[in-house]
């Protein structure tokens, strides 16, 4: 179902999912959403059959795995997708060695990712005019 994007085939199926999920339906400009940091991600798809449904991206930043981009199509929510692209993303980032996470969340979709253990850290802030909070999660 979700694997590490390694073809341009691939990464385009990820982009898609990000401009229909972010572009829009969120109305994120394209221009904003596609960013320098693009080549040097990890990406992950997700994928039912040959339908791409989901996709991540995954950086790492000094003791942190920052994840990113977290989309599912708007057909496939609410059916644990979202969940286990998560779990998928931290499990990359452990086997990379590393235990403590960070990420945007949307404030929108916040009890997401706290009831996964993220934890909300300061203020709301906005990112491509959508509220959002900066929140933590470290392995014990």
């Amino acid at each position: 179902m979700f694997h590490v994007v390694e073809s341009k085939e691939d990464l385009r199926k990820v982009l898609a999912v990000r401009a229909i999920v972010f572009c829009e339906e969120q109305l994120v400009p394209y221009e904003i959403e596609i960013d320098e940091h693009e080549d040097s991600s990890i990406h992950i798809l997700g994928q039912l059959k040959d339908e791409p449904i989901a996709s991540g991206r995954l950086r790492f930043i000094g003791d942190y795995a920052k994840i990113e981009r977290l989309a599912v199509r708007k057909s496939y929510r609410r059916k644990g997708y979202g969940k286990l692209l998560l779990e998928y993303v931290m499990n990359i980032a452990r086997q990379k060695g590393f235990n403590k996470f960070k990420l945007h969340a949307q404030v929108a979709s916040e009890k997401f990712y706290t009831n996964h253990g993220f934890k909300p850290e300061g203020d709301e802030f906005l990112e491509a005019k959508i509220a959002h909070r900066i929140m933590l999660k470290h392995d014990s």
